[in-house]
Order: structure tokens, then C-alpha cells, then sequence
């Protein structure tokens, strides 16, 4: 009984609010994993390799804080399995590229990536079934706008490191359009300030820029294109997923 006492009703503005965070952390969780496996990728093509590194342990701490974040709150038992479960993935993960990079390690890290990226999808799908605000849908879309972007990037790498086949190329034709047509709904929200919408256009025009990048050959030339646009395009719908995050907190408070 005590300890049911300690479980959030989650109706609560100050639940709500705890929420929305977790919303936005949990969601991250599916960029940072292709992410990571995009910058091993890099690393074993030798593509900006420095910057590649840079960008792999950015990407594992922010991984870290994010789960410390989540571990503020005590969350109904089966959001808290499924937290658990994508830590666990996370850290499989980590042991995975801390391998020197090869061919098959770089594959090993993709299968990985994409089972936490699974974990992490569900949990914030759980999350947003808590939340009882519209808004908390822009947090998510805009959210995966982030893990499209890295997705991208990491599949048009695999096609260069010899992983090019249909599978690869299905899911970046469905990835280019998922996030088009995320760009229009965000943009029709009712919900906007002058923050958002200049990052919804910082966000249209980098696009534009990534995707040309994503037509060219997966020479060299093309991976480093792909590969700063890819970061580029990531901080801009980052940077609005967290002004969705402040205005639904703003709508809660």
C-alpha cells in the first residue's frame, strides 16, 4: 500500500510537466541510437573520422543523462520495464562500439541500434498514452524528426560500406517521405511562436540541403556532405523539439 501511495496519479500538472521531459528524453533516445551507429559507420569508412569521434561521444553522454533524467521520477511499472529495457539496449550498445570498427562490426552496431531504437519507440509511445495534451504529439513528431535524420544518414552509409541493398534503400525512400510530410504537419499546428516558426524554416531549408546530399553517389565526397548536413539538420529539430517541449510545458503550467 506504501509503496502504491508513491506511484504518480500522472493527472496532475506537476506530473505533467515530469511528462513532458521524459517525453522529449525518451524520444531522443531513437536519434542518439542511429546516431552513434551513423558515426561508427564514419569511423570505419574513414570519413571525418575526427569529427565522427567528436560526434560518437557527444551522443553516448547525452544517452547517460538522458536515463538520469529518467530515473527522477518513479514511473508505473510496465514504462518502467520498458525504460529498463532500452537501457539494457543502450548499454549493449556502448560494449559494442567500444570494438575496433569493422565491416561486420559496423553491422553488429546497426542491428543493435535499431533494436533501441524499437524499445525506445515504444516507450514513448507509452508516454504519450500518460500525457493528455495535443501538444505532447508535436513534442513526439518533431522528436522523430530527429532519429529520420540520423537514420538517413546512417543507411546512406551502410549502402557505402557495402551493406546496399534493397532493405537499405526501401527504408530511405520511406524515411525521406515520412519526414516531408512531418515538415507540413508541424507546420500547420495551431500551436506556434516566432521561435518556431524560424526553426521550422531553418528545418525546411536544411532539408533541402541534406537531401540533395543523400542523391549523390556514396563516394567520399557524398559521405561528408551526408554527413555535416545529417548534423546540421539534427540541431535544428532538436533545437524545436525542445520549443514544443517548453510551450506544452507552458500549456500545463
Amino acid at each position: 500500500m506504501a509503496a502504491a501511495l508513491l506511484v504518480p496519479t500522472w493527472q496532475t500538472a506537476q506530473a505533467q510537466l515530469v511528462l513532458s521531459t521524459a517525453i522529449n528524453r525518451t524520444a531522443r533516445f531513437r536519434a542518439l541510437s542511429q546516431r552513434m551507429a551513423k558515426a561508427y559507420c564514419q569511423i570505419h569508412l574513414n570519413v571525418l573520422p575526427e569529427q565522427a569521434r567528436t560526434v560518437l561521444v557527444t551522443a553516448r553522454q547525452l544517452v547517460h543523462s538522458g536515463f538520469a533524467d529518467l530515473a527522477q521520477a518513479q514511473w508505473p511499472q510496465d514504462l518502467a520495464e520498458q525504460l529498463a529495457q532500452v537501457q539494457k539496449l543502450a548499454l549493449g550498445l556502448e560494449a559494442l562500439l567500444d570494438q575496433p570498427p569493422s565491416k561486420e562490426a559496423v553491422a553488429a552496431v546497426s542491428v543493435q541500434a535499431d533494436k533501441m531504437l524499437a524499445s525506445a519507440d515504444n516507450a514513448t509511445q507509452t508516454l504519450e498514452k500518460l500525457s493528455k495534451t495535443s501538444t505532447a504529439r508535436l513534442v513526439i513528431t518533431a522528436g522523430r524528426q530527429r532519429m529520420l535524420s540520423q537514420r538517413l544518414a546512417k543507411n546512406y552509409s551502410l549502402a557505402a560500406a557495402g551493406f546496399n541493398n534493397q532493405a537499405v534503400a526501401n527504408q530511405m525512400i520511406s524515411d525521406a517521405t515520412e519526414f516531408k510530410q512531418a515538415l507540413v504537419i508541424l507546420g500547420a499546428a495551431s500551436i506556434s511562436s516566432a521561435g518556431i516558426r524560424n526553426e521550422l524554416g531553418l528545418g525546411a531549408s536544411q532539408w533541402i540541403f541534406f537531401d540533395a546530399a543523400l542523391q549523390r553517389q556514396p563516394d567520399m565526397r557524398g559521405l561528408q556532405a551526408v554527413a555535416t548536413t545529417s548534423e546540421r539538420l539534427l540541431e535544428v529539430m532538436d533545437k524545436l523539439t525542445g520549443l514544443y517541449d517548453v510551450a506544452l510545458k507552458e500549456e500545463l503550467g
